[in-house]
């Protein structure tokens, strides 16, 4: 069992260890939480405890997920997989397979991308292969959903035309179906934040849809997360928030605290929502064939300077090149610190705004790999400037990685090799001249600390191999000895 939340994490010394990729021989004490000594591995630190001999391993500071859906990416295991289904009629014969008894349960699916698919998913398919159980059937990307006629009538939406719902339509409707009891919801998230230390996490950012600081308050009085949890806020709770005097990094319970304020300016690649300035191929001339605009610039604005005057920092969801403008310019207006979370499609002119209005940038690198050839198809002429992290490290701009779970998998180091590679098949790297070195990709994915300094917290990662000398296939397996946060081992032989 890891240590406690409740019992004082007791002082530490690791001796014999690797000081950072490719670093010297060191070693060093924690104490309270944080790191009191860093000495070379000849040097002496004060205290009597036991000395932790790790025999040469590398230790990094503690990787953070920036970006996830940590009650989807729990809830995705106990869920029929659409993964790599590659078409409409694939994914009813998945259904077909799996559709159990027609008891009244809602059977869930998640996983499918319809960006490339030969036919488009239709309530109509489901029906003849499982017209009396309600089948809900959420994308890969989080922005659409596939309804039968059975769920469409359990959610009010009988009329609904396909089935196929996007956007904030589609959240609504899915919420509306009958939920997970909590105490189920809270053991699965529980566990996935365990499986998130086993791959050197510390931290996330979750930006579960919902009152997602309500809820992490309850897990909180409950258990102590393997991983610190950062928990964000959306438009309809805002106020609730500032009433409450809430700030972004205030703690709520342990190691959880309040996020950043959750705003969308458009959708995403797959569903062909992102706002971007060219037309979508094939749509010219239609209604959408922008994109779509979720929020407009003045409500952004109004939403954005409301939270940062009361403490809380906004992150702006912006995919499509239109949509970053909108998202820079609002940031330009309010002068506030905040984030861009994904970033996927930019005009060269948005690049170095980033650096000059101290904007984050929060990517998620699996995307880049995952959907090179949805950009292919659809952002075709124009991804020389899609996923762009060379170009955005380059302009002065702070990445942190995310993975967007469950669209991609709560692991950082699928992140930073796919940084690093552009690819994660067989096939060559795609748009090269946007990879990332490791220790860049090291920097990105621990939220911008190079350095494990006295006075940090001491939130570590133990690997087996040092990074620098890693191939991608080592950097995406990278073997996780030990993982530490806030003084106390979560993942280990010591925990």
């Amino acid at each position: 069992m890891a240590d406690t939340a409740s019992a004082p994490a007791p002082a530490r010394t690791l001796a014999r260890v690797r000081l950072g990729a490719g670093g010297p021989l060191a070693r060093l004490r924690v104490a309270d939480g944080r790191i009191t000594h860093v000495v070379p591995e000849t040097g002496a630190v004060a205290g009597g405890e036991p000395v932790l001999d790790l025999e040469g391993r590398v230790l990094l500071p503690g990787l953070w997920d920036a970006h996830v859906h940590l009650a989807e990416w729990a809830s995705t295991r106990h869920r029929l997989d659409l993964a790599g289904t590659a078409s409409a009629r694939a994914v009813t014969d998945l259904v077909r397979a799996h559709a159990g008894a027609a008891d009244g349960t809602v059977l869930h699916g998640y996983g499918f991308r319809d960006g490339l698919w030969p036919d488009a998913p239709h309530k109509a398919l489901l029906d003849a292969v499982l017209p009396d159980r309600p089948v809900a059937l959420v994308s890969a990307d989080l922005h659409a959903a596939w309804f039968n006629s059975a769920c469409l009538a359990l959610v009010g939406r009988a009329d609904h035309p396909t089935g196929l719902i996007r956007e904030h339509e589609a959240h609504e409707a899915l919420a509306a179906l009958p939920a997970t009891p909590a105490e189920v919801l809270d053991g699965w998230i529980e566990k996935a934040c365990r499986a998130a230390a086993a791959r050197g996490v510390t931290g996330v950012i979750d930006f579960q849809f919902g009152d997602t600081v309500a809820d992490w308050e309850r897990r909180a009085a409950q258990f102590q997360p393997a991983v610190r949890v950062l928990a964000a806020v959306y438009p309809s709770y805002l106020d609730a928030a500032i009433k409450r005097g809430l700030r972004t990094g205030d703690e709520i319970g342990g190691l959880v605290g309040v996020g950043p304020l959750k705003l969308f300016t458009d959708g995403s690649l797959n569903t062909r929502t992102a706002l971007c300035r060219d037309p979508y191929p094939g749509l010219e001339g239609t209604d959408g064939a922008h994109g779509i605009e979720e929020t407009a610039p003045d409500e952004l604005v109004r939403l954005m300077r409301r939270a940062a005057a009361n403490g809380i920092e906004p992150a702006v969801h912006a995919i499509g090149d239109r949509a970053n403008t909108v998202a820079l310019d609002a940031f330009e207006v309010v002068r506030c610190r905040g984030r861009i979370e994904h970033a996927q499609l930019l005009s060269p002119e948005d690049l170095p705004r980033f650096a000059e209005l101290g904007v984050i940038a929060g990517v998620q690198p699996r995307h880049a790999t995952d959907d090179r050839d949805v950009a292919d198809r659809h952002w075709a002429g124009r991804t020389e400037r899609a996923f762009a992290y060379g170009d955005l490290l380059a302009a002065g701009a702070r990445l942190e990685f995310g993975s967007d779970a469950p669209v991609s998998p709560l692991d950082p180091w699928l992140a930073i090799a796919s940084a690093v590679s552009r690819t994660d098949d067989e096939r060559p790297a795609w748009h090269p001249e946007q990879r990332l070195s490791v220790r860049d990709a090291l920097v990105a994915a621990a939220r911008g600390r190079r350095l494990i300094r006295v006075g940090d917290p001491a939130d570590l990662v133990v690997v087996d191999a040092d990074p620098l000398d890693a191939d991608p296939d080592t950097l995406r397996t990278m073997p996780v000895h030990a993982t530490m946060t806030n003084g106390r081992w979560t993942h280990g032989p010591y925990s």
